[in-house]
């Protein structure tokens, strides 16, 4: 069944208000709200991707607050994801896939309703061509804010360090919002902390903020003292057919309760990742940039515990299981030149 894209051209009565498990009741479906501004170039604002994610909302009504007796610095044309999950707190429905990997992309292709209506976001902003895409996240573990771009560019370099001096260049997933805009516009991802992080909320409103008073986004050299940048360089999954636990030492997979304490830390050569049934040939799944299986070139499988071969950078490690199995484990990172 096809999802319709709605287009408001005002601010839906009750938006400001409304909590994420509520919104469905003002906005039933995925929409665009396009909101004008001084100036006419939109900024293009996507939330509640994950519906479990609403920090995105919370920023964005607090920016239309604080703007309601005069008009905005620039337009802003808003992208209002996954209300239905929102409803439920949840990431996604179990019927739904992923919102967030759904975007078109040169290397996947897909059939689903989701999909057909992400094309449609995207043929319809390149129409309006916006100045910038920032797509709101939050996440399960703990992480620090940090801003995320696909492309190697200056222009990409200098809206994420308005976020973070952090910052995280992917290729993968594909199908994400950001790499679907960095077609377009510089484009960034925002992740703004744990799912609970009042911070988060601040920190996505002052750079929305900034972004709205900018009058363009420079193209000359960034500095190397505003950003340190990362390369995800692999996706790390538990395959569906062990089970795994942070609590419990008799499952297929047991890892430790403070692998999230790894998050933006270098781990060395050799550290302990996981322990592993005595009786079962037990492994993890690590993809490169090519989606390509290479879990033997990143971990040691042997004597029941799993190692890392080389030092790296984990990141988004969750405790969440749920999420696991919807999403990953972690990525792996290593920091990179600056180009």
């Amino acid at each position: 069944m096809p999802l319709e894209l709605k287009e408001y051209y005002y601010l839906p009565p009750g938006f400001l208000e409304s909590s994420a498990k509520n919104l469905h009741r003002v906005i039933p479906h995925p929409s665009l709200i396009h909101l004008e501004g001084k100036k006419k170039q939109p900024l293009f604002v996507s939330i509640l991707q994950h519906g479990n994610e609403a920090v995105g909302l919370y920023a964005i009504q607090n920016i239309l607050k604080a703007y309601t007796s005069e008009t905005l610095p620039r337009s802003i044309t808003l992208f209002v994801g996954n209300v239905d999950a929102a409803r439920q707190g949840l990431r996604r429905l179990d019927h739904q896939p992923d919102y967030n990997r759904m975007w078109p992309s040169k290397l996947i292709e897909h059939e689903m309703p989701e999909a057909k209506l992400m094309q449609q976001v995207v043929d319809r902003m390149k129409e309006l061509k916006p100045l910038a895409s920032i797509d709101l996240h939050s996440n399960t573990g703990l992480n620090p804010h940090y801003a995320c771009i696909n492309k190697l560019d200056t222009q990409f370099y200098h809206l994420a360090s308005l976020f973070s001096k952090t910052v995280v260049y992917f290729i993968q997933p594909q199908g994400v919002q950001s790499i679907a805009f960095a077609e377009i516009c510089p484009s960034v991802t925002l992740e703004c902390g744990h799912v609970d992080d009042e911070s988060g909320i601040i920190h996505a409103f002052e750079f929305i903020d900034k972004c709205l008073q900018l009058h363009d986004i420079p193209t000359t050299p960034t500095s190397e003292e505003l950003i340190d940048i990362y390369h995800t360089v692999a996706t790390v999954k538990v395959p569906r057919k062990f089970d795994f636990s942070f609590e419990d030492s008799t499952r297929d997979i047991y890892f430790s309760p403070d692998l999230e304490a790894y998050n933006f830390k270098e781990v060395e050569k050799g550290c302990l990742f996981a322990l592993t049934h005595p009786d079962k040939s037990v492994c993890i799944q690590v993809y490169d940039e090519e989606n390509e299986e290479v879990s033997e070139q990143f971990f040691d499988f042997s004597n029941n515990e799993i190692r890392l071969k080389k030092s790296l950078m984990p990141s988004m490690i969750t405790l969440d299981k749920n999420v696991i199995r919807q999403d990953c484990l972690c990525y792996l990172m290593e920091k990179m030149e600056l180009s």
